[in-house]
């Protein structure tokens, strides 16, 4: 995985080997990087530790565009050409770049609070480096997942540690209904420091529509 860097927590570092392209999703607590200048980032959700304004500084050059739900542009306010507001089930192309847009949202009554369908944040599928890779944002296993297998997704980032998303258990019926090539878990151990690897492990035993790689984060 040379081209897909895990930052930690729901962070993710893409190279496009199609001229060297810089891209993020969802740049968080990289004080302790060196990171290379953006070409795209792209921010699924208003929360903290997804829209972090400093790591935005860090990452972003003079052309940098930031691709992400309208109610987090507003509150970066660069100009128009630098943004690219997107909504669930739209697909779109920026800088000759193809992507789509998936809704992600809470389904369980106790979480719907935390991610309501009503805010239109998403997660995305990119088309990169010849491989369709889906990166969930934050969410519960939603009905829209199911329909992800039909597209033959070669990777799948998904959110394992509960709290705000799936528990191990969901994650691993929605990477079974999914059934990505290559599924990554991420989003689970900071929330879960003292219990991250049996989450692991956990996850690798019930995924069996897909091979489950556990990454090291970068930091």
């Amino acid at each position: 995985m040379e081209n897909i860097q895990w930052l930690g927590h729901a962070s993710f570092h893409f190279i496009d080997e199609n001229g060297h392209k810089i891209y993020y999703v969802d740049p968080f607590n990289l004080e302790s990087l060196t990171p290379e200048k953006a070409d795209l980032v792209f921010i699924t959700h208003a929360h903290q530790d997804h829209f972090s304004l400093i790591d935005l500084e860090k990452i972003t050059k003079d052309n940098t565009i930031i691709i992400a739900p309208p109610d987090i542009l507003r509150e970066i306010g660069r100009k128009e050409a630098l943004e690219q507001p997107v909504e669930p089930n739209k697909n779109y192309a920026v800088k000759g770049f193809k992507f789509q847009t998936i809704p992600a949202y809470n389904t369980n009554p106790e979480k719907l609070h935390f991610h309501p369908k009503t805010n239109n944040w998403v997660g995305y599928i990119f088309e990169l480096n010849g491989k369709k890779i889906y990166h969930a944002g934050d969410t519960d296993f939603i009905p829209e997942m199911k329909e992800l297998k039909k597209m033959n997704v070669d990777i799948a980032l998904l959110p394992i540690g509960g709290k705000f998303t799936m528990e191990v258990e969901e994650a691993a019926d929605a990477a079974n209904a999914i059934a990505a090539k290559i599924t990554i878990p991420m989003h689970y151990k900071r929330l879960n420091p003292g219990v991250y690897k049996e989450l692991e492990e956990k996850f690798k035993h019930l995924v069996i529509n897909s091979e489950v790689m556990i990454l090291e984060e970068l930091k």
